[in-house]
């Protein structure tokens, strides 16, 4: 039996960029004879079946390498350099806050130590352009055991792309993890309406009252549920309270409908569902304050194994949602329609710019229209906690302004293309 469970580290709670439901991917490895390095992202836990041989040995529900051998007979082992590697687009680039490196039933074969790299790599990189990338150390090489899920937190404020999980000298990983905040690109949302609470652009389920049956993170993943099982689903209830799940939307926006899926929810549907609402950019905290939540869709009577789709008239902003369900049960999805507020896009845009390596922040300046040193002085002055911080820096610039102001306009111009400010 497997000793090999997936930590309980806060970082856990944070969406797991290397899913392949958002589209991540191996993209390149040097070496997978054993096993395909595509089960790195398998979304279940890895399994083994006693004595299941294949052609080239047993069946392993993870990456395997080859033995690595030395270069002769006189030098039979490899050296401290050999080692294997696997290369994984994030489905969404993000900011990492911990990996888990899981070994689990790798006993006899699994790699005596590894690290975990990540860079920053816009757009769609060939295998060579990312062979070619400045990769940073986000877990040094560190002593691994067998059969063992190992949870490294992770303290780097960068927004990345890919991740490379290196390993010494050979040997098996069964899964790999990489959780941590989905930072979109704003440019990438401008004039669109789209699903606010969507983890593919940071919407995070970060409160529920029961996750007894199935994980709340489940309501917000892409796509539709195939099973019951991939949807939220509470205990049955013997009191008189109700269940709910709270979501940080990917920013301060406004809800336009809403649907409330309780596909494959046959038996055990809710009853009634509601809708409230919070906004959090006045600078009340939605966890504490009970007074500043307001109604966003009233009770409403739920059928079992349906899409429910309800437009809204909120009238605000909202940040945050709680779905409250009556008195208990499951829900598939819950999706969110709506578009950014001014002052939601520019919040996101800022926590993007932010967390860009200072080469992207500097070229993603001087396509909004500022001056290459202008860009990398900008740049330079992150990170820039709110508005005003933005709007200090901007004016700190030289040369100062001509009479007709004309500098000062097309500096706010650029800014305001690009962080909303």
């Amino acid at each position: 039996m497997s000793t090999s469970q997936t930590p309980a580290a806060p970082f856990t709670e944070l969406v797991n960029l290397a899913s392949r439901l958002l589209g991540a991917g191996v993209v390149a490895t040097n070496e997978d004879t054993f096993a395909d390095a595509e089960n790195l992202l398998v979304a279940k836990a890895a399994e083994f079946r006693a004595h299941t041989f294949g052609h080239k040995g047993q069946i392993m529900d993870g990456w395997e390498s080859k033995r690595r051998r030395g270069v002769s007979a006189e030098q039979p082992h490899p050296t401290d350099q050999d080692h294997d590697w696997a290369i994984v687009r994030l489905g969404v680039a993000g900011r990492i806050h911990g990996v888990i490196v899981d070994t689990a039933h790798f006993t006899g074969n699994y790699p005596e130590t590894g690290s975990v790299q990540a860079a920053s790599i816009p757009g769609h990189p060939s295998v060579e352009e990312l062979d070619a990338a400045e990769w940073t150390d986000l877990v040094p090489r560190t002593a691994l055991q067998g059969d063992t899920a190992h949870a490294f937190e992770v303290q780097d404020p960068t927004r990345y792309t890919h991740v490379r999980l290196n390993i010494w000298p050979d040997g098996g990983v069964a899964r790999l993890r990489v959780h941590g905040e989905v930072l979109p690109d704003p440019r990438d949302l401008d004039g669109l309406s789209f699903d606010l609470a969507a983890q593919e652009y940071g919407g995070v389920a970060e409160a529920a009252s029961d996750r007894y049956f199935s994980s709340p993170h489940n309501l917000n993943s892409p796509g539709r549920a195939s099973v019951m099982g991939e949807g939220w689903e509470t205990r049955r209830r013997r009191n008189k309270a109700n269940d709910w799940v709270q979501i940080a939307l990917a920013g301060g926006g406004e809800v336009l409908a809403a649907e409330v899926d309780t596909t494959h929810f046959v038996a055990n549907a809710p009853g009634w569902a509601d809708l409230v609402g919070y906004d959090a950019s006045t600078g009340g905290d939605p966890s504490t304050d009970a007074d500043g939540w307001f109604e966003i869709l009233p009770r409403t009577r739920l059928q079992p194994d349906t899409r429910h789709r309800l437009r809204l008239d909120v009238g605000r902003p909202v940040t945050h949602v709680r779905i409250n369900v009556y008195p208990d049960g499951g829900l598939a999805r819950l999706r969110l329609t709506g578009r950014l507020t001014e002052a939601g896009r520019a919040a996101l845009a800022l926590r993007w710019f932010n967390a860009l390596p200072a080469a992207e922040a500097v070229q993603a300046l001087t396509e909004a229209g500022l001056a290459g040193a202008e860009a990398t002085t900008l740049a330079a002055a992150r990170p820039l906690a709110a508005p005003a911080d933005v709007t200090a820096a901007v004016t700190a610039l030289q040369p100062a302004d001509g009479p007709d102001g004309t500098e000062t306009s097309r500096r706010a111009a650029a800014i305001w293309r690009l962080l909303g400010v």
